[in-house]
């Protein structure tokens, strides 16, 4: 029995209930994500002959339809409230999702005039088709329209789930239960990656955007059944209560036993706020190394490797990444530690622990160079710098708590989604130029540049794939792959983002100071 419980009596423990729905919700949320990242370079590009610029476009696109959603999705969750605002929101991020799987049909339609087929027909009748060009331009705008879908119902996620948090767990505990169900992100890649390619492999790409994203339908019903506030939900008791309000009391007691009401923030009025910066540019200097990680790592294997995301090495690869990423967890218990051990306030611990993980992509700078030992030592960096990331991540989404009032939990948090959307974009649009132009560019064979080497397949051919060059390089050539050198810039990039953004924010918020309506 805990000290709390002594004086209060034994509570009730549904609080991690909640926290374990909304572990369900992120890891349904990132497997959706991940659909797209395990398939498109083995499944879906040979297809629609994409190239890493149309899948980065892609992706790009997510990001900026994610950001401009996160802006407003907070504003909605404060509206609707936090049960309703949930559900619309995994609700249209579900349909987003199933959507893709039908992109291939829409364009058999458009291209060809055919629109009542089926999977396999429409794939039939794309490979009869001589233009290209228009194969591809087709098929990057209708997954982008599904990208957007998804993207606007996935913004209410992590609003929604803060807003839950917050209503359910005391100040001191919100870093360790946001990095609980934060750890869903990680908890979804893990399994994504030999789940989906089976799918994909054995019934079709279609297949799993269909599946995965049937799983958010399933999540609806148990939120639906399962929640309510704490004050009107019978399986939480008086003492549990009183644990989760523990923070009210005390700020009663210090006014003299007035108990303080929470005015409302206006949407215009959160900008005024130097701690809504610092949130917003800490997201947006961090939020993309991740989304990098996530949306890169299987074309990364393909592209610098060789290995197919079906490929059994690829899969184990790709698990253990994530798998190292679920030492995450500790993120959430370090303040913990600094604020009941060494008496800090929840901001302050928080930015020593911020401080410490923004240490740990550094590594990412070895990345590449001890990769060309072992595809094993860039894929243990990469999980490192992604534990990193989500113990940073579960800190940085706990500083709105500490710092504004309930009201205006969710709505800050959007304005900070839609600044590490805009990072993401970024940095996801900025990778596919990147590895495309250093394919081409800084490719060598034989110690040649490829336009030396085979100047009239250069000028006929600029969508130069990895798998032309490893037919060369099996053929007795020796290539060395430009792509190499854009992942190192990349990664370089990756690597001293958290420790920028760290400097930004205690620059901007250096002490604990919570925002007063």
């Amino acid at each position: 029995m805990t000290s709390f419980e002594k004086q209060t009596g034994k509570m009730t423990n549904y609080r991690w209930v909640i926290c374990g729905l909304l572990f369900f919700a992120t890891t349904v949320n990132y497997m959706d994500r991940q659909v797209l990242s395990l398939t498109w370079k083995d499944f879906i590009s040979p297809e629609f002959h994409w190239t890493d610029s149309d899948y980065g476009d892609i992706t790009a696109w997510f990001s900026i339809f994610y950001a401009i959603s996160m802006l407003f999705a907070g504003r909605f969750v404060d509206w609707m409230d936090t049960k309703k605002g949930y559900l619309w929101a995994i609700g249209v991020w579900s349909v987003g999702a199933v959507l893709h799987a039908f992109c291939g049909i829409a364009t058999s339609g458009i291209a060809a005039g055919h629109w009542l087929v089926g999977f396999k027909a429409a794939k039939e009748i794309i490979g009869t088709v001589g233009d290209v060009g228009m194969i591809t331009t087709v098929s990057v705008t209708l997954f982008i329209f599904a990208r957007l879908v998804l993207a606007l119902g996935e913004a209410g996620n992590f609003p929604a789930a803060i807003k839950a948090t917050a209503e359910y767990f005391p100040k001191k505990d919100r870093a360790f239960s946001t990095s609980i169900f934060n750890s869903g992100a990680t908890v979804g890649a893990l399994i994504a990656p030999f789940t989906i390619p089976v799918i994909a492999r054995y019934y079709g790409w279609e297949t799993a955007f269909i599946v995965i994203g049937a799983l958010g339908f399933v999540w609806m019903g148990l939120w639906q059944f399962l929640y309510k506030k704490p004050d009107s939900n019978p399986s939480v008791n008086k003492a549990e209560i009183d644990y989760i309000r523990q923070d009210t009391y005390a700020e009663t007691a210090a006014n003299n036993n007035v108990e303080k009401i929470e005015k409302k923030i206006s949407f215009r009025q959160s900008f005024k706020y130097k701690q809504t910066w610092a949130f917003a540019l800490g997201k947006f200097m961090t939020d993309g190394v991740w989304w990098f990680y996530l949306f890169w790592t299987p074309a990364y294997l393909s592209s610098v490797y060789g290995l197919k995301s079906d490929d059994p090495k690829a899969m184990l690869l790709i698990s253990s990444l994530y798998t190292i990423t679920l030492l995450s967890i500790i993120g959430g218990w370090l303040p913990t530690y600094f604020v009941d051990k060494k008496g800090m306030n929840p901001y302050a611990g928080r930015m020593r622990s911020m401080l410490i993980f923004a240490f740990f992509p550094l590594l990412a700078l070895l990345a590449q160079p001890l990769g060309y030992y072992s595809a094993w030592f860039p894929i243990i960096i990469i999980g490192i710098a992604g534990a990193a990331h989500q113990a940073w991540s579960a800190n940085i989404f706990s500083t709105v708590g500490d710092m504004f009032p309930k009201t205006a939990i969710a709505t800050i948090t959007g304005i900070g989604g839609m600044a590490g959307g805009i990072g993401s974009f970024i940095i996801n649009k900025g990778s596919g130029r990147l590895f495309d132009f250093a394919r081409k560019s800084w490719t060598t064979i034989d110690g040649q540049s490829l336009a030396d080497f085979r100047p009239e397949w250069f000028a006929k051919d600029f969508k130069l794939s990895d798998s032309m060059l490893k037919e060369l390089a099996e053929g007795g050539a020796q290539v060395v792959n430009g792509v190499n050198t854009g992942y190192m810039i990349i990664f370089s990039i990756c690597a001293v983002a958290y420790l920028i953004g760290w400097v930004i924010m205690k620059s901007l918020v250096p002490k604990y100071k919570p925002i007063e309506l």
